[in-house]
């Protein structure tokens, strides 16, 4: 393990691309005594450190000037006009406010002619702010040709848990965007789909740690923003690509004895094409992909070991053929110079079969107590329609958008279930249709100001989520009776926002007070046994955010962070109906799950040169009323146990840590980058009560664990236009309620070869090499321990080729 840790700190990781900020300047010049506009002045932006002339502009017939795409920086505004004196600005753009409205400028008549104004372009060095990281997904070739779930494994600070979840520094209360918005294709709060986005039709990922008023007040880890490729050039423009792929190559571990086993050198092809066409007032968009693979996306091996000295373990594996269509395309319609409309539309489609035999065997005796095998037959579908609209006002950067948006999530799964051994013979049924309507609107208005900007906006969101359950129990049933046939679930949120930015030449300052009212109800059939009351309950919530800047010099930047957040559990961490891939280890929900409130602190600092930056932050969370998933035995049954894993409230938590950013460029051709993400979790001690199938008491025991993560890769453009990527990926050992999640780690490597006068490209990416990135846990509670490992497919290879039109 040492050697291969040292080989992996030998690399260093993918080199996230951060975004290069630009400003735009406006205002006005006029008469100071008459206060008559003055056309055709002079504005010209010079160098603070030298004087030497940047750019400018002559202002209209109206007195009005405009500067866009003027770097980041300290510059000298300078005003002239003949006849006038000449008068100067300070201008401090340090990337945070993209638009500055210097207002109305009087100029005070004068006997003395101006020379003439020569105006030069000279761009300069940027640097990013520090509460957003910006990549660019062109950058990242060890993952080419796989999902957006691929490409955020190298990302700084960016995890994921046994069930797919994002987790930011070390927390899955993650909120992903597609192109700033919430969609039925991400979820609101569990991230579902993002496995399945092509990363091949994606601009770029940004995660923003910190933030502020303006943003939805869930997912105090943090926000991942997905932007989609969108085409600036006129006519048609855009990729088509095809690339074709084999998973999970080798098997980490041996299958139990079954006919069936686990699926391994799983065939993927994977068509996509991206499309732009803009012409006069429109612009036509168009991203697609389509998926036909086998899939391996769980691989449980559970080992039981109880009190009684019984050692029972079972493998669930989830071999899957699947079918999957994405369509994601609009309009962009520009009405005049003022106002502008996009209509957009998502269509996801996904069939899949999945099959499984599960045996568990007793180890003690090495018998074969049961036999059992479930097909799932699955169809989910996501549709997203939006429109929005913006009307910029005169002055650059002022302006009103509103937007109305509709997404519906369609799941209608069916288990088919059979036992067939010595302990039970028997079949059983079950099909689940869950429909998430989800209906917002939000409005935002942001003002200019000369030193900063204000941003206000209101917010309404309505969200259906009905649950149809039914089965067909056969002899013997496994299927808890008593559940009901539905289930129904609301949530109602009403949010407002203000958010003022005021940037000054030593510091900046942000402040912004975020108000959400949510309601919330979830009826259950009154058939059901287990939860007699329905639960519905109305909370108000203030969340304020702050952030303050402080400029130690041209290169070194230091913030502090404070915001307020929340957590709401979604119908999934609700839904009282069990999953039975596993009947001995059932995953279910909890319909009396309450929010979980974060107060997060940071401090970070941002250093950069010519070529390279380090970027470091330190963090600290407080959490109240804590959900996740526990593991409490099910004796009830005379033939075997279960163990439920079900979401629970567990009281108060804390999440601290450090975390390191490093990027360098060694030559012109050769980019090294580096990050360590270091944080420690306390888990408080917490006894509370699992109400389903009976009432019985579980216990959190206190406990604290570091851990930490290390990202690293190399990236080198080699002759003939070969570029080479190795990035390496370590995970440490975690705590988790009831026991530790172990290390893991994963070694990828990719080329890229353009092709045909950089027509093409050809990718090739490898994936977990070494088949080590599968999820193990170790826990304990009362009555048994158990290990747990997910051996799921982590191991790929794609070879992929895209052609520019």
């Amino acid at each position: 393990m040492q050697k291969i840790l040292i080989t992996i700190l030998v690399l260093f990781i993918i080199t996230p691309t951060l975004s290069q900020n630009t400003v735009s300047v406006t205002g006005q010049l006029n008469d100071a005594i008459t206060q008559e506009t003055l056309a055709f002045a002079n504005v010209t932006v010079q160098n603070t450190t030298d004087n030497s002339m940047v750019t400018g502009a002559i202002t209209d017939e109206n007195g009005r000037f405009e500067i866009i795409g003027l770097s980041t920086g300290k510059y000298t505004l300078v005003f002239s006009f003949i006849g006038y004196e000449t008068i100067s600005k300070p201008l401090i753009a340090g990337g945070l406010n993209s638009i500055f409205d210097l207002g109305q400028i009087l100029l005070q008549p004068s006997a003395e002619q101006l020379t003439e104004v020569q105006v030069v372009g000279q761009e300069a060095t940027t640097n990013s702010d520090l509460n957003k990281k910006s990549f660019n997904l062109d950058n990242n070739i060890a993952q080419a040709g796989g999902s957006v779930l691929d490409a955020m494994k190298t990302m700084p600070g960016v995890t994921f848990d046994q069930d797919g979840k994002v987790v930011l520094r070390g927390s899955d209360k993650v909120v992903v965007l597609i192109d700033g918005k919430q969609s039925s294709l991400t979820g609101f709060g569990n991230q579902k789909g993002l496995s399945n986005i092509p990363a091949s039709n994606i601009e770029k990922i940004e995660i923003i740690n910190n933030p502020s008023a303006k943003y939805d007040a869930n997912g105090f880890a943090g926000i991942v923003n997905i932007i989609y490729k969108k085409e600036t050039q006129k006519g048609l423009n855009g990729d088509v690509g095809l690339s074709f792929g084999l998973g999970a190559l080798g098997k980490r571990r041996p299958d139990t004895p079954t006919d069936l086993g686990s699926y391994s050198v799983n065939p993927k092809v994977i068509p996509s094409i991206n499309l732009n066409y803009r012409k006069g007032k429109l612009n036509y968009f168009l991203q697609s992909e389509f998926i036909v693979q086998e899939a391996l996306p769980n691989n449980e091996f559970t080992t039981r070991i109880y009190d009684d000295g019984r050692t029972i373990i079972s493998q669930v594996p989830e071999n899957r053929k699947q079918f999957r269509s994405i369509i994601n395309g609009g309009i962009d319609y520009n009405l005049d110079d003022n106002n502008s409309f996009t209509f957009s539309g998502l269509y996801d489609r996904e069939r899949h079969i999945d099959t499984s035999q599960v045996a568990f065997i007793d180890l003690n005796n090495n018998t074969r107590n049961r036999f059992y095998n479930w097909q799932e037959e699955e169809v989910t579908r996501y549709i997203n329609a939006a429109v929005n609209y913006k009307h910029s006002f005169e002055q650059s950067g002022h302006s009103l958008s509103a937007n109305a948006q509709y997404t519906q999530g369609l799941e209608d799964e069916t288990y088919s279930l059979n036992d067939s051994s010595a302990v039970r013979v028997g079949r059983d049924k079950t099909n689940i249709r869950a429909i998430e309507n989800t209906t917002s609107i939000s409005t935002d208005y942001v003002k200019p100001l000369s030193n900063g900007r204000l941003e206000l906006g209101a917010k309404l969101r309505i969200r259906r989520l009905p649950v149809d359950y039914t089965i067909t129990p056969g002899n013997e049933s496994i299927i808890y009776p008593g559940l009901g046939s539905f289930s129904d679930w609301g949530e109602n949120l009403y949010a407002g926002y203000a958010n003022y930015l005021l940037e000054k030449e030593f510091y900046d300052v942000e402040a912004g007070l975020r108000a959400e009212q949510t309601n919330v109800f979830y009826d259950l059939d009154p058939a059901n046994t287990y939860y007699p009351n329905n639960d519905k309950y109305d909370y108000f919530e203030l969340f304020p955010s702050a952030r303050f800047t402080y400029k130690l010099n041209e290169n070194n930047k230091l913030s502090a962070f404070y915001n307020r957040r929340i957590d709401r559990p979604g119908e999934p961490e609700l839904r009282v109906f069990p999953k039975y891939d596993d009947p001995e280890l059932l995953k279910v929900g909890n319909p009396y799950l309450r929010p979980q409130f974060t107060d997060a602190f940071e401090i970070a600092h941002k250093y950069s040169w010519s070529n390279g930056s380090l970027f470091s932050s330190v963090y600290h969370r407080i959490i109240q009323d804590q959900y996740m998933r526990v593991y409490s035995i099910d004796d009830s049954n005379p033939n075997y146990d279960i163990v439920n894993r079900i979401y629970q409230n567990t009281g108060r938590a804390t999440n601290t840590g450090l975390e390191l950013l490093l990027s360098q460029d060694i030559t012109q051709n050769w980019s090294l980058s580096n990050t360590v993400n270091w944080y420690s979790n306390i888990i408080d001690h917490y006894e509370g009560t699992v109400l389903f199938p009976f009432v019985r008491p579980f216990v959190i025991e206190e406990s604290t664990a570091n851990a930490w993560n290390a990202k690293l890769s190399s990236e080198v453009n080699l002759p003939s236009d070969y570029t080479f990527q190795l990035t390496g990926v370590y995970y440490s050992d975690k705590n988790i309620p009831q026991g530790k999640e172990l290390s893991r780690y994963s070694v990828d490597l990719g080329f890229k070869k353009s092709l045909w006068n950089k027509k093409a490209e050809l990718t090739f990416s490898a994936t977990d090499i070494f088949n080590r990135f599968g999820i193990r846990q170790e826990v304990t509670n009362e009555g048994f321990t158990a290990t747990y490992q997910n051996y799921f497919e982590t191991q790929l290879f794609r070879l992929g080729l895209k052609y520019k039109i």
